[in-house]
């Protein structure tokens, strides 16, 4: 009895304490957006096109940084992991604000061309490194997550863990829409991701033999080293097989890819969006923040009726919330041009509602189906995929937006949701392999 108390203490002290960690991840990278406006202000030779080519190629390295992250994931200590991470992230940030410095310094100017493109140039790199070490995030966290909640309950466990995702980014947008300063939406988030690094270092604990408890039972399909042995070459094949020539994870992966193309065209541009539609930047940041909110209980709800009403076959949830996306979306199309920020901005609410329980959901079918052994892999290369979405939310679409304006973007979105929807259907039979005994869960 008092081992089952123990562990429920240790369960819900890592999934709570795990959050608030990588909700500070979420202050040194979002807060990004919010600074193009203030940026755009006080430099307008940078242009859109500028910026978005920058998330780009800093989306596509974080992609790669969350897959060899999630391998790396699967054999490393998560703590020690997301202390790392954050680390560099906050250290980062703080240069990003001494950008216009550091260009001066290299160009012997402030200003003209020179100035101009050393400057993009420098933040290009600066974003560069606080992708490779944001990846450094999901994959230990999602180590913990298997490491510490049962098959049977991870649905609803890890959908509420996912809205760290909402939360930090939802701070972060209300903190950073008060900044009148670029280089405080760099600075304030960073300082207050800076006591996140000691708060992850003394709350989190890898394993629950870490803390003298019994790790969870094993499941099928699951890898089993000798004791006190790691045999690399046989865990290779085994992650081989089970993750990177596993359809299902392909399934899923791109099925990301579409679910963040939505999420990054609305979180990415949003601000930026919205103050030309007139909002102040103080609302806007307000607006995005309720998208997130709305995020957070889509991914609770998602994840509470997955397990409650369809056996954890979550891919039916998914199918279900993108079609309401994609209405969501069409609908906000024609709202726009109302004169209505009531219904604008419910609308849009609820398309976060919705978007966010496919987000959360995927990476859960990815860990039920290989086993907590590759999950953070599964993820990973879930998260690889995802992040190729920035070819098309980077420089593309700011692209679009500089030649022909914000106003199609809501259609264009909406096929992409109705895309994503045809992908996740095609394993709306798929059974969750990896599923607990129910007498062999102790911790139950």
């Amino acid at each position: 009895m008092q081992t089952k108390h123990s562990f429920k203490y240790w369960q819900w002290r890592v999934i709570i304490c795990s959050m608030i960690g990588y909700a500070m991840f979420y202050f040194v990278r979002k807060n990004f957006s919010f600074a193009i406006p203030l940026l755009q202000a006080q430099y307008p030779e940078i242009t859109k096109a500028q910026f978005g080519a920058i998330m780009s190629a800093g989306g596509i390295i974080y992609g790669i940084s969350k897959l060899i992250n999630g391998v790396i994931g699967d054999r490393t200590n998560a703590r020690w992991h997301l202390v790392l991470g954050l680390s560099v992230c906050v250290a980062v940030n703080f240069l990003f604000g001494l950008s216009a410095n550091l260009s001066s310094m290299l160009t012997g100017t402030s200003e003209g061309p020179d100035f101009v493109g050393g400057f993009v140039t420098i933040m290009s790199v600066l974003y560069i490194i606080n992708q490779i070490f944001q990846g450094c995030g999901f994959a230990p966290c999602n180590h913990l997550m298997v490491s510490w909640v049962p098959p049977h309950e991870l649905a609803t466990k890890m959908s509420l863990w996912n809205t760290s995702h909402s939360v930090g980014a939802f701070v972060a947008a209300v903190i950073c829409g008060y900044l009148t300063n670029w280089q405080l939406c760099f600075w304030v988030p960073a300082c207050i991701s800076l006591f996140g690094i000691f708060f992850i270092i003394v709350t989190l604990r890898n394993t629950p033999s870490s803390v003298g408890l019994p790790e969870l039972p094993k499941v099928e399909g699951e890898f089993v080293e000798s004791e006190g042995k790691k045999n690399n070459k046989e865990f290779t094949q085994f992650l081989i097989k089970k993750v990177f020539m596993n359809p299902v994870v392909w399934v899923l992966a791109i099925t990301d890819l579409f679910v963040y193309v939505v999420r990054f065209a609305i979180l990415d541009w949003g601000p930026s969006m919205l103050q030309e539609m007139g909002l102040s930047p103080a609302l806007s940041g307000w607006t995005v923040a309720i998208f997130e909110v709305a995020g957070c209980v889509g991914m609770i709800a998602a994840g509470y009726i997955s397990d409650k009403y369809f056996k954890s076959r979550s891919q039916r949830v998914c199918v279900i919330e993108m079609v309401l996306v994609a209405l969501c979306l069409v609908a906000l199309h024609y709202v726009q041009d109302w004169n209505a920020p009531v219904l604008f901005l419910l609308l849009l609410a609820l398309a976060g509602f919705f978007l966010y329980g496919p987000q959360a959901l995927l990476g859960v079918i990815a860990s039920n189906d290989v086993s907590k052994k590759a999950a953070s892999s599964a993820v990973g290369v879930i998260g690889f995929m995802s992040y190729f979405s920035t070819l098309i939310t980077g420089y593309p679409l700011g692209k679009f937006a500089d030649t022909f304006g914000w106003h199609p973007i809501f259609i264009l979105m909406a096929g992409v949701s109705v895309i994503g929807t045809l992908v996740i259907a095609t394993i709306w039979n798929l059974k969750p392999k990896s599923v607990a005994k129910e007498d062999e869960v102790e911790t139950k």
